[in-house]
């Protein structure tokens, strides 16, 4: 489980440093249901890196070293739609990319190997699946599908950059949502993304976002999203999925 602004353990216990190729993480294991579970804050233990700081490398090179193999991640978002009101959950399926400034890939072509990652559908529907039959089961009304819009940050958006988002198909929009899914399926860990609204985008709501409404919000769901989760902790399966087969090489 990958945790974001607001979204922590419910238990408080220390993070072991890991270390990687890519720098530092950390991570620290803990049961979830009757499940064996990795725990990863996503802006470090103190939560102390903005969006475009994470080391999303060594985050999830630290889970694939520990043997993860299906990852549930947080997002707290702003909303692009007055459809969608804050404390609105979804299930996302897909992502539009505006990052400009983050490494994007393990692919660098140092090993004189250029390689390709098939992403049509970048959340694992497998695990996209379980949430959704999860929610059901607790009670908890979700959306099963939304494009998520990825921004560099830290700064909020432009009342005029939401419109535009907005009509290009995005649903919601946040800050760390990628690269961390695409590197994620280059390693071939099965990803799913769960957002939480928490704010209207600029333009869009009575008063302008801020980072105090998100953690106020975020932190009022919590006990929620641990039910949800531990009820997938019990309908979880070792299915196999294509997620683990969309990186292709190509021969010298």
């Amino acid at each position: 489980m990958i945790g974001g602004s607001g979204f922590a353990l419910r238990e408080q216990q220390p993070f072991e440093e890991v270390r990687t190729p890519y720098g530092e993480a950390w991570a620290t294991e803990f049961r979830l249901g009757e499940q064996a579970a990795v725990f990863l804050p996503r802006h470090g233990p103190r939560r102390t890196l903005p969006p475009h700081r994470v080391n999303y490398r060594a985050n999830l090179w630290a889970l694939k070293e520990r043997g993860v193999s299906d990852i549930f991640a947080t997002f707290s978002v702003g909303s692009l739609r007055t459809s969608l009101p804050p404390g609105t959950v979804i299930i996302l399926d897909q992502f539009l990319d505006f990052t400009k400034a983050r490494p994007a890939t393990f692919f660098d072509g140092e090993d004189g190997r250029i390689v390709h990652v098939e992403m049509t559908y970048p959340y694992c529907p497998r695990l996209r699946g379980l949430l959704s039959q999860a929610a059901k089961a607790v009670g908890l009304e979700i959306v099963p599908r939304g494009t998520y819009v990825c921004v560099e940050g830290p700064r909020f958006e432009t009342a005029a950059e939401i419109a535009m988002l907005g009509s290009l198909g995005g649903d919601v929009v946040g800050m760390t949502g990628v690269p961390e899914v695409v590197l994620a399926r280059e390693l071939g860990i099965c990803f799913c993304g769960l957002a939480l609204v928490t704010n209207f985008g600029a333009g869009l709501g009575a008063v302008p976002p801020s980072h105090q409404e998100v953690m106020e919000l975020m932190g009022g769901s919590t006990a929620q999203i641990w039910n949800l989760f531990e009820e997938v902790s019990r309908q979880r399966t070792s299915q196999a999925c294509e997620c683990k087969k969309s990186v292709s090489r190509e021969d010298k």
